[in-house]
């Protein structure tokens, strides 16, 4: 049987932590991957097992023509940035050429960019781990026939693929999902500080957590970066604070008042922007409470 995307030319910019394992799950699958990012040093790693390199978004669209270009970008200004600036994907897209999004990006700016560009949103959950191993959850949002086309990409990459409705609907439940996200590594940092403060083994208690109501991706995965104090970063705190900061413009929009999710604020600004500790893992939330 032949793989599943032979055939497919697909761009890929963006070979961060996540962005890279899923540009090598398309070229494993079959696919002529183009590449680009601001690190040269991720685009030899690339060019490295067989994909080719572009010298810039404009020539990278030149080279897909016609075909799907993913992204995986830090914030939404850099999006922006990318797709419309000077040199920008948008300088040499084909009219039939679509953007995937799998980054964290403002809810009203990507229904902005959708106005002009085929543009799926599908923002991913699962972290690092789930880019390795190509199951993360997807999130997305767009119109019926776009997210058709995008499906063959969202399968080989992820393995939870949930189509929630037009343009932006992915990237409001990846803020709920964030919302979650931000606000359990703070109780589950606070959980095993007050054990270990309480003079309990925090290890033992979180294997002893990990099967009742408590039990959770994070108090896994996290929990047990926090028992062994190992932060280096696979998902960035500094990250994370955009992303809540994201969630506090939509609940304003939308006319939600948190009062936790306030506070979730509070405290990723402490750790980023008063520590300067937005290069730590964002379980290294932990550290405030030391």
């Amino acid at each position: 049987m032949a793989p599943r995307l032979q055939g497919h030319r697909i761009g890929f910019v963006g070979l961060g932590n996540m962005g890279g394992p899923m540009a090598r799950h398309l070229f494993s699958a079959g696919a002529d991957v183009i590449v680009w990012n601001r690190n040269p040093n991720r685009i030899q790693a690339a060019v490295d097992i067989g994909m080719r390199a572009a010298q810039s978004p404009a020539a990278l669209a030149t080279e897909v023509g016609p075909g799907i270009i993913c992204i995986n970008l830090t914030d939404t200004a850099v999006v922006e940035s990318i797709v419309f600036g000077d040199d920008g994907l948008s300088k040499s897209l084909d009219p039939d050429a679509m953007i995937i999004d799998f980054g964290t990006t403002g809810v009203p700016a990507t229904k902005r960019f959708a106005e002009t560009i085929s543009w799926v949103d599908a923002p991913v959950s699962g972290g690092q781990v789930g880019a390795e191993a190509a199951t993360l959850s997807i999130m997305v949002g767009g119109d019926d026939e776009a997210v058709a086309r995008a499906l063959p990409i969202l399968e080989t990459v992820g393995k939870r693929v949930t189509h929630l409705g037009p343009s932006g609907s992915g990237q409001v439940t990846k803020l709920a999902n964030q919302m979650i996200v931000a606000q359990t590594i703070d109780a589950v940092a606070q959980a095993l500080r007050l054990v270990e403060l309480a003079g309990v083994d925090a290890a033992s208690a979180r294997q002893a957590m990990l099967g009742g109501f408590a039990d959770s991706r994070i108090l896994d995965l996290h929990g047990d970066r926090i028992v062994h104090r190992n932060f280096v970063a696979g998902g960035r705190a500094a990250l994370q604070l955009k992303d809540v900061r994201l969630i506090c413009e939509l609940a304003q929009s939308v006319g939600l008042d948190s009062p936790t999710l306030a506070n979730s604020l509070e405290r990723w600004i402490e750790l980023v922007e008063h520590r300067g500790q937005g290069d730590l893992d964002h379980s290294g939330l932990f550290t405030l409470y030391e």
